[in-house]
């Protein structure tokens, strides 16, 4: 009965993570929706992020579908046998797998082959650690690549772009966790939560980060230097003007948590984990003797849900709306300028890093002319009678397609890309040159855009995996913001640049 108890607990703590965000981070969220200022792209990015939690907790769906790399950190009594547990989580990861709690995730690094049930070589990360206590403890986080590739990971002494000189001191220190802020720009889902570990190897450094963001968004770090170098870097990160999904605005960092350790005299890490607003983790205590959770960590307080915003006719939207249906014609391209909003229906298609790879190389397998492409790898479940459904689908980080992204718009005739984090410019020259345009979607909304999807047409290239096949997807006002258009213009560029001098602006020791 143990056992059985032990992987249903599992399953439990892997669903609940997936689906449902902690207390703690609703909070978080909450208090920077209501710093936007109404009518703002910050302010529309935030509104849907806060309808997309809603709409995960009463689905039991995926909060974001890029649903990461699963890694467990676990602490046992003497003599529990860490071995059951561990196979336990393998059982509850692909339970929760084929139940579409789970994206596949798993993709051989050698071949590219994804093993289609979130388990393979080193995956899932399990760490365990033995303690005193009398129950066991497991720790979840369920950490996408969009942030995960935003980490980041300092050697002092070092030159920071706007900084300067980053020395072997806290306020070196302090240079770099600002740093990480301002290179994560949109790219990361922001607003978003960074953790900090200072010393250590490479590998322990980065080790201690990540285990920052398992902490209380709302604690006190017991280190009063710390302490104080979290709250300035908090208020400070606030003022760049990155904003919620890089946008600009007032909400840039929801969370900053720093740990340190010791280190030998020649290295001095600094090592950043970035976090999403989709923060998804979640910790257990669990009875060692039955298998069964005792208890849910981060449940104080009450469980925010999140209101539609108040219709206040005196605010009026900055940004004009224009609708669209594929194939669509240069000329609509070149009418859409960056702050447009966009609304779609009809047809789009999927396209993820194999895909670009592939169409580089290879005829398209359907006519792309006048079409769009959106940087999706969705959770997808087979149903009963052979059709598919689309149970998350938010936008993946655009940039990686940079490479490929503007020969294959020109190739095969697409005219606008759908992604997040927006790309660079090699893309924005060919945007102009073609006539194309980049729109950017809410990161981590999958449910929100799950919903506009009303039907799967077909699907091409499957042999790459789920998440990187070619869906057809049928779906009906699906909104994203222009961020990039064919005159040349990038809202990217634009903040990345305005950000970096805000950040020179805390070159010297400024802390309040």
């Amino acid at each position: 009965m143990y056992i059985e108890n032990l992987e249903k607990s599992m399953y439990e703590l892997v669903c609940e993570t997936s689906t449902n965000l902690p207390k703690d981070v609703r909070r978080a969220v909450k208090a920077a929706r209501e710093l936007e200022n109404a009518g703002t792209r910050a302010a529309m990015s935030l509104d849907t992020i806060a309808k997309n939690i809603n709409m995960a907790d009463e689905k039991l769906s995926p909060i974001c579908q890029d649903t990461g790399l699963p890694t467990f950190k676990i602490k046992t009594p003497v003599g529990v046998n860490q071995l059951e547990i561990k196979a336990a989580i393998r059982r509850a990861i692909e339970q929760a797998t084929k139940d579409g709690k789970l994206r596949p995730n798993a993709v051989d690094s050698l071949t590219g082959e994804n093993s289609g049930d979130n388990l393979g070589l080193g995956l899932p990360v399990v760490k365990f650690e033995q303690w005193e206590e009398n129950h066991i403890e497991v720790k979840l986080i369920l950490k996408g690549g969009g942030c995960e590739n935003k980490n980041i990971q300092y050697s002092l002494p070092a030159e920071l772009e706007g900084l300067g000189r980053a020395g072997r001191d806290l306020d070196g220190i302090r240079k770099c966790i600002l740093h990480s802020v301002y290179q994560a720009q949109g790219q990361g889902c922001s607003a978003g939560f960074i953790g900090v570990g200072i010393g250590g190897d490479r590998s322990s450094g980065y080790d201690l980060a990540k285990e920052q963001l398992f902490r209380e968004v709302d604690d006190v770090n017991p280190i009063q230097e710390l302490a104080e170098l979290e709250r300035y870097i908090l208020k400070t990160a606030n003022t760049l003007g990155i904003g919620t999904m890089g946008f600009g605005g007032e909400a840039t960092l929801l969370g900053c948590k720093i740990g340190v350790m010791h280190r030998i005299p020649a290295s001095f890490y600094v090592s950043v984990a970035y976090n999403c607003w989709a923060y998804r983790r979640m910790a257990v205590d669990i009875d060692a003797n039955t298998g069964e959770i005792q208890h849910w960590h981060y449940n104080d307080g009450d469980k925010l849900t999140f209101e539609e915003p108040a219709q206040d006719d005196s605010v009026q939207s900055s940004s004009r709306v224009v609708e669209l249906t594929a194939p669509i014609t240069e000329e609509q391209i070149r009418d859409l300028k960056v702050g447009d909003v966009v609304k779609i229906s009809g047809r789009m298609y999927t396209g993820r890093d194999a895909i670009h790879k592939y169409l580089s190389d290879n005829d398209s397998p359907v006519d792309l002319n006048g079409q769009i492409i959106y940087h999706c790898g969705p959770v997808v479940l087979k149903n009963e009678d052979g059709s598919y459904e689309i149970k998350a689908a938010g936008p993946t980080t655009s940039i990686r397609e940079e490479p490929y992204q503007g020969d294959i718009m020109k190739k095969f005739g697409i005219r606008a890309v759908i992604g997040k984090g927006g790309m660079g410019p090699k893309t924005l020259a060919a945007l102009e040159e073609h006539g194309g345009v980049y729109l950017n979607a809410i990161g981590g909304a999958a449910q929100y855009y799950a919903d506009c999807i009303k039907a799967v047409e077909g699907v091409d290239l499957l042999q790459f995996g789920i998440p990187e096949a070619m869906w057809h997807l049928r779906v009906e006002d699906f909104t994203a913001v222009v961020t990039m258009d064919s005159h040349g213009n990038s809202l990217h560029a634009d903040v990345d640049k305005s950000s970096l001098d805000k950040l020179a602006q805390y070159k010297e020791k400024v802390f309040a």
